[in-house]
């Protein structure tokens, strides 16, 4: 890390995630001097509590109907169960073997990196382990949390987040998943095939919703095949603790009990990173960018009548769009 407070980066990145690091590969890439500062561990959500420890999951789930079905292709092999200690040092180890990768490509970009909590001082300085990075240019890349329901709180035993999920130390008996997006079906898939009994209640009428709906048909044909149940288009009321579980009931007045409720309906912004780049839009806003290569030197042309009617008819028709709005209002 640069210590000489004199000196001044091209590029300071707050978050180290997926955004942050390519962000950071790409900018030294090009000849730029770069910082990239990460409180957590480089990689972020994706290599760390997302997509890939969930695909590691996913693979030893596919083993585990492989062993299932291994006579169908003549060979004699016999399932005794699964071994969670097992499933986590696997996937432990492939994020392991990436994350190392990953900070060796980062150091030999020449990236400086710096482990600590860093927050927006102004425009162009980032506050770090008591000292302010400087940079002609400053990219919030602050990354995402799992994210609950007004009045449904995850205590990570019974009601649990994706993260939870990731290290939970046993299969549960059976499992509610409340969102049927990817986190949702990822999570339905692999613990399928671990024996988990499981139901997912997604509010809106398909599976993974805002992917293309024959994908979403397909994928449902495939987890009836699988038994996997699902409820469509009726949203959540309300989840309370039963002497076993969690019961959830829905709007329509159904209700499903199981041994955990899985919230996935997506990862957003924490409160501290919603306040940065709220902070970051006034500071901006306030400020002549005079010096920069990136500054907007005229307001935005205002769009036309059509694009606005575009957008408007896009926005109004889109039950995700309104869905989002009442559970994570800007």
């Amino acid at each position: 890390m640069a210590n000489d407070a004199s000196t001044v980066f091209d590029l300071v990145i707050l978050g180290g995630g997926s955004g942050g690091y390519a962000a950071a590969l790409r900018g030294a890439q090009l000849g730029l001097d770069v910082a990239l500062i990460e409180k957590d561990k480089v990689g972020g959500t994706c290599l760390h509590r997302g997509c890939i420890p969930t695909k590691a999951l996913l693979h030893a789930g596919e083993i585990a109907d492989q062993a299932r079905e291994s006579e169908q292709f003549g060979v004699k092999a016999t399932f005794e169960g699964i071994d969670i200690a097992g499933v986590h040092k696997y996937k432990d180890g492939v994020i392991s073997g990436l994350y190392k990768g990953l900070q060796g490509l980062v150091a030999s970009r020449k990236v400086t990196y710096i482990e600590g909590e860093g927050r927006l001082s102004s425009p162009t300085s980032v506050d770090v382990n008591g000292q302010r990075i400087q940079g002609r240019h400053v990219l919030l890349a602050t990354g995402s949390v799992p994210k609950s329901l007004p009045g449904l709180e995850i205590d990570g035993n019974r009601i649990i987040s994706s993260d939870h999920a990731l290290v939970l130390d046993r299969v549960p008996k059976s499992a509610i998943i409340l969102g049927g997006g990817v986190i949702g079906v990822e999570f339905a898939s692999a613990w399928k095939s671990f024996g988990t009994d499981v139901t997912i209640v997604e509010g809106l009428k398909h599976l993974v919703p805002v992917e293309d709906e024959n994908s979403s048909k397909l994928l449902e044909r495939a987890f009836r095949k699988r038994g996997i149940k699902f409820n469509l288009g009726t949203f959540f009321q309300k989840a309370e603790y039963t002497q076993d579980g969690v019961k959830v009931t829905l709007a329509d007045g159904k209700e499903f009990e199981a041994e955990i409720l899985l919230v996935a309906i997506g990862r957003g912004p924490s409160r501290r990173a919603s306040a940065t780049r709220s902070r970051a839009s006034r500071r901006t806003a306030a400020t002549s960018w005079s010096t920069s290569t990136c500054a907007r030197t005229s307001p935005p042309s205002p769009p036309s009548a059509t694009s606005s009617r575009r957008s408007s008819s896009r926005t109004s028709a889109s039950p995700r769009a309104s869905w989002w709005r009442s559970v994570w209002p800007a």
